[in-house]
């Protein structure tokens, strides 16, 4: 079973909110991005997400935004934190979800990269700007692979919108 799918049925019985944590991965380097990871594992954190830097942040606010540029500097890329991830695999089974672009997904190939995010140890992909209605066969790859497949929903998001999100 997936772990985030795992983690959320464990805290739904336990009758418990989960603490998800995001930071910049590569910010300001991978190294640090690894031992933070760890950290927040053995202090508890449900659900850990990892924002890939993208040079057009286009979705972010300004920390977010500034975390990518520095995990750019560092010289972070997509191959390079799905490094990390398997390196923290040999020490932590925190569920991890990559909040990503999709344009640095369609570069490497949408299947291609969801074969090795699964390879890697990710557990889900938050991609910010594929919209459901022109994610393809997308989700079906992300099934296949046993990642799970999240969307974001705004609070102006019309209810009829959040049921197709959902």
């Amino acid at each position: 079973m997936n772990r985030i799918v795992e983690r959320f049925l464990r805290l739904k019985k336990e009758g418990k909110k989960g603490f998800i944590v995001y930071i910049g991965a590569g910010d300001p380097n991978l190294r640090a991005t690894r031992q933070l990871a760890l950290a927040f594992d053995k202090a508890g954190v449900d659900v850990l997400e990892l924002g890939v830097p993208f040079s057009d942040p286009l979705a972010d606010g300004l920390v977010n935004q500034l975390a990518a540029q520095r995990g750019l500097e560092s010289g972070t890329t997509p191959p390079k934190v799905l490094e990390t991830v398997a390196a923290v695999r040999k020490h932590s089974q925190i569920p991890i979800v990559l909040y990503i672009y999709f344009n640095l997904v369609h570069k490497r190939g949408v299947k291609q990269f969801i074969a090795d995010a699964a390879r890697a140890g990710v557990d889900g992909l938050l991609v910010l700007d594929l919209p459901p209605e022109e994610s393809d066969n997308y989700e079906q790859l992300m099934r296949d692979a046993g990642l799970c497949n999240i969307y974001l929903v705004a609070p102006t998001t019309p209810d009829a919108r959040v049921e197709l999100i959902v």
